[in-house]
């Protein structure tokens, strides 16, 4: 006699969605604090020293500024290091063998990794405060971007792990071309973006009229130069997001990036016109991670759809239900 058990369909623990989605925006503000760190010039507060800060455990005896800033965002750092460990052990102990959400939470601990990796190499090399060597440009622009898949392996995970199965299978229109080429086309964005940040933050200009000509001088700085890739970036990634949506204009994902698309265009206007304090750039950059999220979950509709209700066969019985 076949059990209820065995002929419902997967149910998902809506305790440990809630969760991941309170995990993503954690890491949100460890991303927003690590922009505080450069934009204040702190990324040398604790030395070259890593993971030990000026070669102690804590620090905090004889305290600089830099020193405070950097520290807590390495505590930050380590916080979201546990909840993401939390997460990818309660997802695997909740979900059915080959569920979406198991290889998306590995997928995050693997970024997770290159990030801590990455943000090491950055400290020990010497490649913060005012360093704008070319091996700073590189890593700066990796960095970024392993930190945007990060967020988006995170945000997946939350996205699996809530999404109930189809009636009727995929409804999203957007072919899978279009949804990737959204997402690469924003991924050179962002990398773009921060190393403008980090151009304006080295190398700030007293008014508007000067900037414009440092980006055209034969003189300037390699990372001045650059600052015209990051508006040409985002001309051609808008014309790829309009595709996308134009193509799944019926998810109501679309309505939300659409506004947070034009959010981006104002604040993007407005980090110019004020010469980019760092006020307005940390809030220039929460608005990008809020965007990404909403262009990662619009994408994944077409690029990984709901199963359909028809294709689950078997019900998976969690050991435990808890999120730790």
């Amino acid at each position: 006699m076949t059990s209820e058990a065995s002929t419902n369909p997967v149910k998902h623990d809506h305790l440990l969605a809630r969760f991941a989605w309170f995990v993503v925006g954690y890491f949100i503000l460890v991303v927003l604090w690590g922009a505080v760190v450069r934009a204040t010039g702190s990324g040398g507060g604790c030395g070259a020293s890593w993971p030990l800060c000026n070669g102690y455990l804590n620090p905090l005896h004889h305290p600089r500024v830099a020193t405070i800033v950097e520290f807590a965002h390495r505590q930050s750092t380590t916080v979201a290091t546990c909840l993401m460990l939390a997460l990818a052990v309660s997802t695997f102990r909740t979900t059915p063998p080959g569920h979406r959400a198991r290889r998306a939470a590995l997928w995050t601990l693997l970024f997770l990794v290159i990030e801590a990796l990455l943000g090491a190499a950055l400290v020990l090399r010497g490649w913060v405060e005012n360093n704008d060597s070319i091996g700073r440009v590189i890593a700066q622009a990796v960095h970024f971007t392993n930190t945007l898949v990060l967020m988006a392996a995170l945000s997946l995970t939350a996205w699996f792990l809530g999404q109930r199965p189809t009636e009727s299978g995929s409804r999203a229109s957007a072919s899978k071309l279009t949804a990737w080429g959204a997402l690469i086309a924003t991924i050179i964005v962002g990398a773009t973006g921060a190393l403008a940040a980090l151009a304006d933050t080295l190398f700030p200009s007293p008014t508007l009229t000067a900037a414009l000509a440092q980006d055209f001088a034969a003189h300037a700085p390699v990372l001045i130069r650059m600052r015209w890739l990051h508006p040409a970036a985002a001309v051609v990634a808008l014309i790829c997001i309009v595709a996308l949506l134009r193509a799944g204009r019926r998810s109501p994902i679309a309505r939300v990036l659409l506004a947070l698309l034009g959010l981006q265009f104002v604040l993007g206007v407005a980090d110019v016109l004020l010469l980019a304090p760092a006020w307005m750039q940390i809030l220039h950059l929460l608005g990008a991670d809020l965007y990404w999220i909403a262009l990662v979950l619009l994408a994944a509709e077409s690029i990984w759809p709901a199963v359909p209700t028809s294709e689950i066969a078997v019900t998976y019985q969690p050991e435990a239900a808890s999120v730790l």
